[in-house]
């Protein structure tokens, strides 16, 4: 090879110069959507290439395909197909199942991206976003005392204390006071213990971290810093590498700090009341606890995401030593707990546990008080925008399509009118404490074995106790609600079955049980439209719950069912059912959670049912909490930007269809938003089962509004949106355009295509709902007119 030929080589390669009067080549881009739809099934060829990406995420072509750009006239009149599969970032291994049990951090991360929109200098937004930290370190602390309560309090404390509960669990021979051996001291015993939270916040420390690496470090293509652009239109909104980092190391730091006040706190108190010159270490120990709180209390309000820029600033000196210094204090504890301290014996429940546990619950409760108020503060310094209505095409008398359903998709405005974030808060603060009740009480119904919690041993705390017994009551409670909803699409159902025979011309009952399949099939997609009733429902059951577990416990002093003993027998014998079986419960909740996300990693159907919630709960980045499963289109939608920009910057003559289904939608506008204005004008944007308005717009109304769309379809005019009625996901986005222009919702597809057999579909004809929509006779024309447009 000449030295001219290596140098060019070794040089970048340069745009290809479009040659006069050949033909532009464009492409479709292919994003899919829940499911973990495959390459192969998205392309309907098992013969394929990968072009770019790796074994997690890549885009693929077929074989036939790969060199399509040096062969432009193949393609004339049609586009290219190109599948980017995104599948790896949400399925694999079904260990990763056990992020499920993490769902509470999930609810806190999704309440920061629920507020609703305002001006961005508005206080009340930087309110909202502190209390969402404070509620979101509030669960940490909650875990990391639940693994406290579990293991010093219930098994060094009680258990190992009393000689026949540690008889009959020989593993804790060597920890029982009747032993007498070195372990036998309360000390002792509690030090040794704390190694099950220490460890726990290790194992999330280490999850995060290499999430992180793997998520967060992917750096998007646009750079630079921007303050006049929309959120999502930032450099720096799918960068959240800082953000992670510095929520990383204050919750590490909080976790930490919890296990050593579990162990400081009984210790301390057994000094104290003894007047012993240890109790002056031990004030000290717990002087530089209070120090280290206040600092992770001052770096969570310091503590924000800078999106007009991909933030890259270190962290100061004392930000990187706060989780080290914590891990300092915990073992200088842990030294201070092992010293011989001669006539100690444990006794009753741990000194200390109770308040925390009290003080844990009210403080969550008052923080959704808080995002409350400043939601409040929020809708009234919004700046009022006219509404804005699309015009929606009602399909004619002799369309297969229902008239009554011109209106489909739900209602228009935010979800719960704007108060979906802090009812998600309460969603995750009302899981937390009921996982750490239910594991609590499990453990302490299983330690004792056969006997009454709080007689035979005392138990977990009061509040935890309450907490548990009052998740029968919930389920009796939310059983109406069920009820209603049931009723209400079988009401629906039948309604819509004279629709339907109209819609197809069919006449008589001779084909009612296909009548009854398709009026099911409509009935069944509006029952989504129902999921802000149920949400706000169960937050106000939770918040109920909590707020009379903390009533009851701090009123009465006792158990359920030893506060309604002597009371008559059917209050008693209620009490006592509730007591006994809550802890039962959620223990097969949680091997139920478990279970169910296993066969959602493993199994394409299971992972469609419930795909929905999960890719919308790890669509948005980690800006609340560390430790909430990672957020898989921090890794897409950078993807997705490079190889737009890159595939069009090779010829300004190409054009380029992002096509998307379900949540691939999402991820497509995502990606045109952080496109620059030139390279946003030659895509257009294809959406079919798409749940931007109906989801996303209501339940995050300050980042995907009614207004953010409608300026993405002004900055990307070539944008069309397809959808059936049958759909219990997607749904017309109803985007305003001015008088005469193209609208952006499609007529809905016809859904079955026919009633029943005919000579043209001689097999039955399914319902396809979320699903099929490429394989629909009209999908190729609304391509095709797309490309037209471009």
């Amino acid at each position: 090879m000449t030295d001219q030929a290596q140098q060019e080589q070794a040089l970048p390669a340069q745009p290809r110069q479009p040659v006069p009067g050949e033909p532009a080549i464009a492409l479709e881009l292919l994003v899919h959507g829940v499911g973990g739809t495959t390459p192969e099934a998205m392309l309907t060829d098992p013969h394929l290439v990968q072009l770019t990406g790796d074994s997690v995420a890549g885009t693929y072509r077929r074989w036939t395909d790969q060199d399509a750009e040096a062969e432009p006239d193949r393609y004339r009149g049609g586009a290219v197909e190109e599948a980017y599969s995104w599948s790896g970032l949400t399925s694999g291994s079904g260990m990763r199942a056990l992020w499920l049990l993490l769902l509470p951090f999930m609810f806190a991360n999704l309440a920061h991206w629920m507020r609703p929109p305002a001006r961005r200098d508005a206080r009340a937004q930087g309110l909202y976003d502190m209390a969402v930290r404070l509620a979101a370190v509030s669960l940490t602390v909650l875990l990391t005392a639940a693994a406290c309560e579990t293991a010093l309090d219930l098994t060094a404390w009680q258990c190992a204390g009393t000689a026949a509960c540690a008889a009959h669990h020989s593993w804790l021979g060597f920890l029982s006071a009747a032993h007498g051996g070195w372990w036998s001291e309360p000390g002792r015993r509690l030090a040794l213990a704390t190694a099950a939270p220490a460890a726990l916040v290790t194992v999330l420390w280490w999850l995060s971290h290499l999430t992180w690496t793997s998520y967060e470090s992917q750096r998007p293509a646009a750079t630079g810093s921007r303050t006049d652009l929309t959120p999502m239109e930032m450099p720096g909104f799918w960068y959240g590498m800082r953000v992670v980092r510095r929520l990383r190391m204050t919750h590490v730091a909080a976790g930490l700090l919890t296990a050593a006040l579990a162990l400081l706190l009984p210790v301390l108190d057994h000094d104290r009341s003894t007047g012993g010159p240890l109790a002056v270490p031990g004030w000290i120990l717990l002087a530089g606890l209070v120090l280290l709180a206040v600092g992770v209390v001052i770096a969570l309000v310091n503590t924000s995401r800078r999106e007009t820029e991909q933030d890259d600033r270190p962290d100061t000196l004392a930000m990187r030593a706060l989780h080290w210094a914590s891990l300092a204090l915990l073992a200088l504890t842990v030294l201070y707990a092992a010293w011989s301290r001669h006539g100690w014996h444990s006794a009753g429940r741990l000194p200390g546990a109770a308040g925390l546990f009290a003080v844990l619950c009210l403080v969550q409760l008052v923080l959704v008080l808080v995002l409350a108020l400043a939601v409040q503060l929020l809708r009234g310094t919004r700046e009022r925008l006219p509404k804005q209505q699309a015009t929606i095409t009602v399909p004619g008398p002799s369309s297969p399509v229902p008239d009554g359903d011109v209106r489909f998709g739900g209602p228009d405005g935010p979800a719960l009118g704007g108060f979906a974030g802090p009812a998600t808060a309460m969603l995750g603060a009302g899981l937390g404490n009921l996982l750490t009740a239910g594991v609590t009480v499990w453990a302490a119904q299983w330690l004792m074995g056969k006997g009454t919690l709080g007689v035979t041993l005392p138990g977990p705390p009061l509040l935890l106790v309450w907490h548990s017994s009052g998740v029968p009551l919930l389920a009796v409670l939310l059983l109406p609600l069920l009820l209603a909803l049931a009723v209400r699409m079988t009401r629906q159902k039948t309604a819509l079955k004279a629709e339907v025979n109209a819609a197809y011309e069919v006449e008589g009952n001779d084909a009612a049980t296909r009548t009854a399949q398709i009026a099911g099939a409509l009935a069944r997609a509006r029952l989504t439209d129902a999921g802000p009733v149920l949400i706000g429902t169960l937050s106000a059951l939770a918040f109920a719950l909590a707020a009379g577990s903390l009533a009851g416990a701090l009123a009465t002093g006792k158990t359920p069912s030893l506060a309604a003993h002597g009371d008559p027998t059917l209050v008693s014998y209620a009490a006592t059912t509730l007591q006994s079986v809550g802890g039962w419960l959620v223990g097969a909740f949680m091997l139920m959670l478990v279970a169910v996300g296993r066969a959602a990693y493993k199994q394409i159907t299971t992972r469609r049912t419930i795909g929905v919630f999960w890719d919308i709960g790890t669509f948005w980045p980690r800006a609340a909490h560390p430790f909430a499963p990672p957020c898989y289109a921090e890794r897409a939608v950078p993807d997705l930007d490079w190889r737009i920009r890159t595939w069009l910057d090779d010829d300004p003559t190409r054009r380029l269809v992002l096509s998307g289904h379900s949540q691939g939608t999402v991820l497509a506008a995502a990606a045109v938003w952080q496109l620059d204005p030139g390279t946003r004008a030659r895509v257009a944007l294809l959406t079919y089962g798409c749940p931007l308005r109906r989801l996303y717009s209501r339940f995050f109304p300050g980042f995907m509004g009614p207004e953010d769309l409608s300026r993405l379809h002004a900055d990307a005019p070539y944008w069309r949106n397809l959808f059936r009625i049958t759909d219990p996901i997607g749904g017309p986005v109803r985007v305003a355009v001015p008088e005469g222009a193209h609208p952006v919702d499609a007529p809905p597809f016809v859904d079955p295509l026919v009633f029943d057999r005919d000579q043209q579909h001689p097999l039955p004809v399914p319902i396809n709902a979320h699903s099929n929509y490429r394989a629909d006779p009209r999908f190729t024309q609304e391509r095709d007119d797309l490309l037209t447009q471009l």
